[in-house]
């Protein structure tokens, strides 16, 4: 499969980009950028539960090598780890940077510069872990470096608790949405990560994904250049309802939908809390959520 001309190029070219970076900044006045609509002005310093104002806060960033294949293939992965959530997992491995305002804000010039700086490392793409309370910002780091010469893959790693309306404003920009899904029962996303309605916003979103971008298209070097590729983390005692993730995905996505199923959990930040989550995932858990999957026709599995 011949590589592609990342979506955003044709934007910029037409105006659309800046046009959308211009929609995306005003919903930062009455703050709507995630689902969990905080209703603060971010241009006015105000913040809401994202504790992110009108610039996007940066933590790292560099090539990573350590995602699925396509992804960080063998130049690694241009990963921008941005400050903050707007998630509260109880769980989360990356607790420094998700729930405390570490690293630095960073304007869209800057932001812009970064991308272009990973660009020349050799990087694959640019993977912007946790964007979902960013993105008017993305968008305008997008504007700056795409003008300068900006030409890889977008990758949007996400928790999956994105807004539909911010989704429709990167259709064209992302090339590769990596969304979480995290529970398929809606008492787990309220109980361990602070948000309601978690199954439904998470599905409706990763449908919008999958309609805007398809399956994972990968190149003839094992890159990925297009596509959705969904995560789904296993919990002890299946506190995350696997199942029904599953066959939302083989009967509503794609049996073709490319799924990391992760087997890494174990106890962090505030798990030991939770007497459930206070143990690491068990090998025979694992298993049985992957013979799940493959009895369900979903082949494509990391």
């Amino acid at each position: 499969m011949p590589d592609h001309q990342p979506g955003y190029i044709h934007l910029l070219e037409s105006g659309e980009l800046e046009r959308r970076v211009q929609s995306a900044h005003q919903h930062l006045v009455n703050c709507d950028v995630c689902p969990r609509a905080c209703q603060v002005n971010r241009l006015a310093g105000r913040l809401g539960v994202c504790r992110t104002g009108a610039l996007a806060r940066v933590c790292s960033f560099g090539p990573h090598h350590g995602e699925e294949r396509p992804i960080s293939g063998w130049r690694g992965s241009g990963t921008i780890f941005f400050g903050r959530c707007n998630l509260g997992c109880v769980y989360c491995q990356n607790a420094d940077i998700s729930q405390a305002s570490t690293g630095r804000e960073v304007g869209p010039d800057e932001l812009g510069s970064i991308m272009l700086n990973l660009q020349a490392g050799g990087c694959h793409n640019i993977n912007l872990v946790s964007p979902s309370h960013v993105i008017p910002q993305i968008l305008e780091g997008v504007l700056c470096a795409a003008g300068q010469g900006l030409r890889i893959p977008l990758v949007y790693n996400t928790g999956g608790y994105d807004s539909l309306e911010m989704l429709a404003l990167l259709h064209g920009v992302v090339d590769i949405y990596m969304p979480d899904m995290k529970y398929g029962n809606e008492a787990a996303g309220w109980k361990y990560s602070c948000v309601r309605d978690y199954p439904a916003i998470n599905q409706k979103a990763v449908l919008t994904m999958q309609q805007q971008v398809g399956d994972l298209q990968i190149n003839e070097a094992g890159i990925a250049m297009r596509g959705l590729l969904v995560r789904h983390l296993v919990l002890p005692g299946d506190i995350a309802s696997s199942e029904k993730i599953l066959k939302f995905l083989a009967e509503q996505v794609s049996t073709r939908v490319y799924l990391n199923i992760m087997a890494q959990y174990h106890p962090a930040y505030q798990a030991g809390r939770f007497p459930e989550l206070d143990r690491p995932v068990t090998r025979q858990e694992v298993r049985e959520v992957r013979r799940f999957a493959q009895a369900l026709g979903l082949t494509r599995l990391d």
